[in-house]
């Protein structure tokens, strides 16, 4: 029971802490990591708390990058503005890099292109977790950053393979193979059902399948957990699944970022290599802004997916203790992940009231033609707005419809709007908390705007935002807790509920009109 107080203990207390001050938990985590770290091993913390949470937190990464695959389309990574600006960045930053750390940390122009190379890669783990904590995984910059993630994984691959001598045998082309594991495994997420089988189906593919079958042909099993991941995304309960397993991941990521706090103690030539890249992490950000725009993305954007690649990367580790010439820049690698991470987080917290904040200066980048995320500005003879097109917003345009009002539905993800509209609804990609909508976009003849979307920030964006441009009519919302339904309320939103009580609700009509035939015949 040792471990479990020092890493659930220092968890809990750390991830507490951090709350009052608005910081998100993994901040938390981080610095319960070096705590424990620090004090453990004199107040008897067992030998085995480091292998045990590095174990931990390799099953919450391979659970994690399988659940980014289940929401993710393969198409998307092909995009250009996502395989150039990684490409590019990746060439710009070594090349930044590279001569950097030569100037201030080795005199080996060896070692420092391999921490150059390091820097050059973004957190995978943190990126997603943030966009998933946000809901934007879905989104036009959300889909982007991931993708320019998974790019950057794929060089990793290569730049270990080159330098540490483990270049992939034959037996790796057997991934090219992947694509006919499809049928399969769409069969297996079918006989699972909606239980603890589906839980396990899920460990299985993505642990067992995905991470521990691609080691054995000479890959990483994070790639293999991705892919797997990829191959389930078009299975209808592909996102089921990933709720399934939101908690069980949650989990198993403290133990990624108390391991990386854990993985050593600082000196001072650690420190100032620590700092001195967190004075530099702003270039990365730059970087990125600068790449995005040039692909033709928005301002808006190309702030967003820029700001979820501003940090440096747990891969950079990896890479690192792959190739022995680059060992002795671990620890100071992880301090500076560290010391990235907890920038990084609380300023992607507020990413979206920055924007607003600098939106006018933002925009003079912008490029003068039409952007791959364009936002609509006519709604045509529209007269409902529904914001989320998911379950329950399909089903609030379904009802709206049978109603013979005229819906127009809205949702940040491109590839839902996309399917919608294939499907003859009357669908449009929009992003409710995008400034530039609600610019252009014209509202005389709505009627009613109905806010389905999961996220609290989104919704009290969207009834703000209706008020403001001088929307009088009934702005209706759901929302999963108490707190939550004053703050939307105060926002604009003129009726809401909480969805629970308002299924229980509907279960119990359901009930009485199935009992009103007896009642009347008096049995």
């Amino acid at each position: 029971m040792i471990f479990e107080v020092f890493a659930v203990g220092a968890a809990f207390l750390f991830g507490l802490a951090v709350r009052p001050l608005g910081l998100p938990p993994l901040v938390g985590f981080l610095a319960a990591g070096f705590a424990i770290n620090a004090l453990g091993p004199g107040a008897g913390m067992p030998a085995e708390t480091g292998p045990i949470l590095d174990h931990l937190a390799e099953l919450g990464v391979l659970l994690l990058l399988f659940t980014v695959g289940l929401k993710l389309k393969l198409r998307q990574i092909g995009e250009p503005q996502v395989v150039g600006v990684a490409l590019l960045h990746f060439a710009l930053s070594v090349a930044l890099f590279t001569p950097l750390a030569r100037l201030l940390f080795t005199p080996d122009w060896t070692l420092a292109l391999l921490v150059g190379i390091a820097l050059a890669f973004s957190s995978t783990v943190l990126a997603a977790k943030m966009l998933d904590a946000k809901r934007e995984m879905g989104s036009f910059h959300g889909r982007t950053a991931i993708g320019i993630l998974i790019v950057q994984d794929i060089i990793a691959l290569v730049v270990i393979a080159v330098f540490a001598g483990k270049v992939p045998g034959p037996e790796a082309l057997l991934v090219l193979a992947a694509p006919l594991l499809r049928p399969v495994l769409h069969k297996i997420l079918d006989w699972a059902g909606h239980e603890e089988v589906l839980v396990l189906a899920g460990m299985a593919l993505a642990v067992v399948v995905g991470g521990y079958g691609f080691e054995v042909i000479g890959l990483k099993g994070e790639i293999g957990a991705l892919v797997m991941g990829l191959l389930l995304s078009t299975h209808p309960r592909a996102g089921e699944l990933s709720k399934a397993l939101w908690s069980l991941k949650e989990v198993f990521l403290v133990g990624f970022f108390l391991s990386i706090g854990m993985s050593g103690l600082p000196d001072w030539d650690a420190v100032v290599f620590a700092v001195v890249l967190g004075l530099l992490l702003p270039l990365k950000g730059v970087l990125f802004f600068a790449l995005l725009v040039a692909f033709k993305l928005r301002a808006r954007t190309a702030f967003l997916s820029a700001l979820s690649l501003s940090v440096y990367s747990e891969f950079g580790l990896i890479v690192a203790s792959s190739i022995p010439a680059a060992q002795s820049f671990v620890v100071p690698l992880a301090i500076a992940v560290s010391v990235s991470f907890l920038i990084a987080a609380p300023i992607n917290h507020l990413a979206h009231p920055l924007f607003e904040r600098f939106s006018d200066r933002l925009r003079r980048f912008q490029r003068g033609t039409r952007h791959p995320d364009e936002q609509p500005t006519e709604l045509g003879d529209a007269d409902v707005l529904i914001f989320g097109m998911g379950r329950t917003g399909s089903a609030a345009y379904a009802v709206m419809q049978e109603r013979g009002f005229r819906p127009i539905g809205l949702d940040a993800d491109n590839y839902k709007a996309r399917a919608h509209a294939e499907a003859g609804r009357n669908v449009v990609f929009a992003d409710a908390e995008d400034s530039n909508f609600w610019t252009g976009v014209r509202l005389e003849r709505i009627k009613a705007a109905v806010l389905a979307m999961n996220d609290l920030e989104a919704k009290v964006i969207a009834a703000r935002t209706l008020r403001a441009k001088g929307f009088e009519g009934p702005i209706v919302s759901h929302a999963l807790h108490d707190e939550h339904l004053t703050q939307i309320q105060e926002a604009g939103a003129s009726r809401t509920y909480l969805t629970m009580r308002e299924a229980g609700r509907s279960l119990a009509q359901n009930a009485c009109d199935a009992m009103e035939p007896a009642k009347r015949s008096g049995t």
